[in-house]
């Protein structure tokens, strides 16, 4: 009876060891594809846009570019908008997603962050020749937000006792299009986007108005890939350390990372 029982022991073990290491996880799939599926919006520049090649470009386009490099990899681009780049990972369409992904409680709990490479500051910007400083300054006005976004999920907590209404966009070229041509004289984004407005038409410049808050970014990461992103994070503190996540960050936004990410 006894050794019936240590058989079954030594077997269960053998099965338990055996199936764990069958079992790939995320960065063992990446490291035998050779190929990294990133997710990224193309459409907010910026972050990330095509430039007069058709080529992707922006800051989140060379900040995956230089982990592509870095690890030896090709680029499988996964376009995306605000609200498909959670689903893209949920989905398996994407391994990683690096596309202005603000790190919430939120998004937390469905899927996992490294930590911050970037941060963003979120704003409703408007025109600037409308004075406009407070959230009680934009009652009985119209406030155009990119569905799915961080600032659709501010608004929305606000617009009913705020007073103001909330017209979401499918993605953000079509919001900053409706800013740009005078469909929209306020926007919930980035203040990097705000200001891009008055590039494409100098008479409808629009500047941050009210700070909605600033939100560090991270690179999403499907729930329960512990490797991948404990490798993520010693990639993001190295380049953090040598300075060229900030050069990224500057060349393309016109100011360093925050202090504090700089000093890490």
């Amino acid at each position: 009876m006894m050794k019936h029982s240590i058989l079954a022991v030594a077997l269960a073990a053998a099965f338990m060891i055996s199936g764990t290491a069958a079992k790939a996880d995320q960065l063992d799939d990446i490291t035998a594809a050779k190929k990294i599926r990133i997710s990224t919006d193309l459409a907010i520049p910026p972050s990330g846009m095509m430039d007069s090649s058709m080529k992707p470009v922006g800051s989140d386009v060379e900040t995956a570019q230089l982990l592509a490099k870095d690890w030896g990899l090709e680029i499988e681009w996964v376009q995306t908008t605000g609200a498909t780049r959670i689903p893209n990972l949920q989905t398996n369409k994407a391994d990683i997603v690096i596309s202005t992904l603000s790190v919430t409680p939120e998004r937390a709990k469905v899927i996992d962050f490294t930590n911050a490479y970037a941060a963003l500051q979120s704003v409703v910007g408007g025109l600037k020749t409308l004075d406009v400083k407070t959230w009680d300054d934009l009652k009985g006005k119209t406030v155009a937000v990119s569905r799915g976004t961080t600032q659709d999920t501010a608004l929305t907590n606000r617009a009913k006792d705020g007073g103001f209404n909330v017209a979401r966009y499918d993605d953000d070229a079509t919001m900053v299009t409706a800013a740009v041509t005078g469909q929209a004289d306020f926007v919930a984004t980035s203040a990097t986007i705000v200001n891009q407005i008055g590039v494409k038409n100098p008479a409808r410049a629009f500047e941050p108005k009210v700070l909605i808050t600033t939100f560090d970014l991270g690179i999403g990461v499907k729930k329960g890939e512990p490797r991948l992103v404990a490798k993520l994070n010693e990639w993001i503190a190295a380049n953090l350390k040598n300075g060229k996540l900030n050069e990224i960050y500057k060349k393309y936004h016109g100011s360093d990372l925050p202090a504090n990410m700089r000093a890490s």
